[in-house]
């Protein structure tokens, strides 16, 4: 229903942006990470925004970057991970750290944010994985070349497989990826590569 809020950063709170449009003050629950990012009141901001319809209650939530709103809704399409562990989780994780912990199976990560338990933080891991493993039996070789001139080693291949668990495409991430400088460290390729999807891969 929204994609996004564009106005006057009217107030914040634990967990909450208030963003004046208008005249009308949205209210949108939120993420440490996007408080962090947020400017000072008063002045002009957006929030990528997801409404969660409830039978009690319209809940909005909104994300200084769509790489954190994609993040938040893969986490909240996983059994047991309600939109309050998605938050609690991108309040102790970037997307990008996010993406390396699936593809890395590390479980233990995911537990340091409030509400998931060592049972529920092993559900995210596999879950996250499965998409990439689906994504190989669709027809995408993670032992070859990748397209874009990404080898299937290294910072660039574990930066193509953790894009491809915040739900892009393998092609599309290896050719992004393959466009960066292999050299630099795989959060920070995952990094630059968001900003370049972020801006329609112009």
């Amino acid at each position: 229903m929204f994609y996004s809020l564009s106005g006057k950063l009217a107030h914040t709170e634990p967990g909450a942006a208030m963003v004046d449009v208008g005249g009308v003050t949205f209210k949108c629950l939120t993420s440490m990470g996007t408080l962090r990012a947020l400017p000072p009141l008063g002045e002009r901001v957006t929030l990528y925004t997801h409404l969660n319809v409830r039978e009690d209650a319209l809940d909005l939530f909104g994300f200084a970057s769509q790489s954190e709103l994609n993040c938040f809704k893969l986490l909240t399409a996983i059994s047991g991970v309600g939109p309050k562990v998605g938050l609690a989780i991108l309040s102790e994780m970037s997307p990008e750290t996010v993406a390396l912990a699936a593809a890395a199976g590390d479980a233990k990560r995911f537990t340091r944010a409030s509400g998931v338990g060592a049972k529920l933080a092993q559900r995210i891991v596999l879950e996250l994985k499965d998409k990439v493993k689906s994504l190989s039996a669709a027809g995408f070789d993670w032992e070859g070349p990748e397209p874009g001139g990404v080898s299937a080693s290294g910072n660039a291949a574990q930066a193509v497989e953790a894009l491809t668990t915040l739900g892009y495409s393998p092609s599309d991430a290896a050719a992004v990826v393959g466009r960066l400088d292999s050299a630099l460290p795989t959060e920070e390729l995952i990094r630059e590569a968001l900003k370049i999807f972020g801006t329609g891969m112009k």
